[in-house]
């Protein structure tokens, strides 16, 4: 198993920190990786690039006590910190640092690696996403912050993390959701298989609440969600009108279809209102309209 576990890293992890760090940080091994020393825990400072923002309380105190007993088994990696002395920034294994401190430990030790911003990120993420310590928000944010910041492609950040691109776009599509509901997500009240199909409609806050006080499980929620955004499997939808479309509604198609370069159909079923159908062939496509469409929400 620590064979397959050390060759599923060569597209990343290894890559960026070479094959025995990785290895030490994919194995819970007893013994430090080569080269490790040890340095003053004050000596070290959180990673400003690091995914994962939630650190429950009853995991630190268990690893806290671990630690206490055994001390830290595995280096922390770390990188020289910008301009300071012997002073370092925290590439991964940040709990184990914030666990080390709550077990009042004096040194801790670490591998130094020199990384530049972008592989710093990838090293944090990659690390997260293998131990599965991210929820789906923060992996999401993690996954944007290296396509904006960095200029990743979805193609490039799901080859350096071993999952398909479309895992990639569907968690990215986390991030339109209301701050209210990704909050459950972050709590853990719901999965990002419960939120996803209350991305784009309307009341999606009360729908979330509405799954975590019922305690729904991921397909009741589709269903509820479903429910709420068409009416009902029983409610008849309004016929659409087949008659040609007038000049104005022709230009409209047009300019929308321009700025989303995307194929746009305006339909009206009578007086009262009709559907506007947006075509695309890629996730990706999807994922830039809802990403539009959620800022355009947001007032930006």
């Amino acid at each position: 198993m620590a064979e397959e576990g050390h060759s599923r890293l060569g597209r990343g992890l290894a890559a960026l920190i070479g094959d025995d760090a990785a290895f030490a940080i994919s194995e819970s091994a007893s013994v430090p990786a080569r080269g490790a020393r040890e340095v003053p825990i004050e000596h070290l400072r959180p990673n400003p690039y690091q995914p994962r923002h939630v650190f429950r309380e009853e995991d630190l105190a268990d690893l806290a006590a671990s630690i206490r007993e055994k001390g830290v088994l595995q280096p922390i990696l770390v990188r020289s910190a910008p301009g300071e002395a012997d002073r370092y920034e925290i590439i991964a294994g940040e709990r184990r640092w914030r666990a080390a401190q709550q077990a009042q430990l004096h040194q801790v030790p670490i591998l130094i690696k020199e990384l530049t911003d972008a592989e710093s990120l990838e090293v944090a993420i990659i690390e997260n996403v293998q131990r599965a310590d991210l929820n789906a928000v923060e992996e999401a944010a993690g996954y944007e912050r290296l396509m904006k910041q960095f200029e990743y492609t979805q193609d490039h950040v799901a080859k350096l993390i071993g999952k398909s691109r479309s895992h990639v776009a569907n968690t990215l599509r986390l991030l339109n959701l209301p701050a209210s509901v990704r909050s459950l997500i972050e709590e853990g009240k719901i999965s990002a298989g419960h939120a996803r199909p209350l991305i784009g409609i309307p009341n999606a806050e009360s729908i979330a609440r509405d799954i975590v006080a019922k305690g729904l499980n991921a397909r009741e929620a589709e269903a509820l969600a479903k429910k709420a955004a068409g009416g009902g499997a029983s409610s008849a939808k309004a016929p659409v009108s087949r008659f040609a479309k007038d000049a104005d509604t022709v230009a409209l198609e047009r300019n929308i279809a321009e700025q989303l370069g995307l194929k746009v159909e305006i339909s009206y079923a009578n007086d009262k209102g009709g559907e506007v159908r947006i075509h695309y062939k890629t996730l990706e496509q999807l994922d830039e309209v809802c990403r539009r469409l959620a800022n355009r929400g947001r007032g930006a």
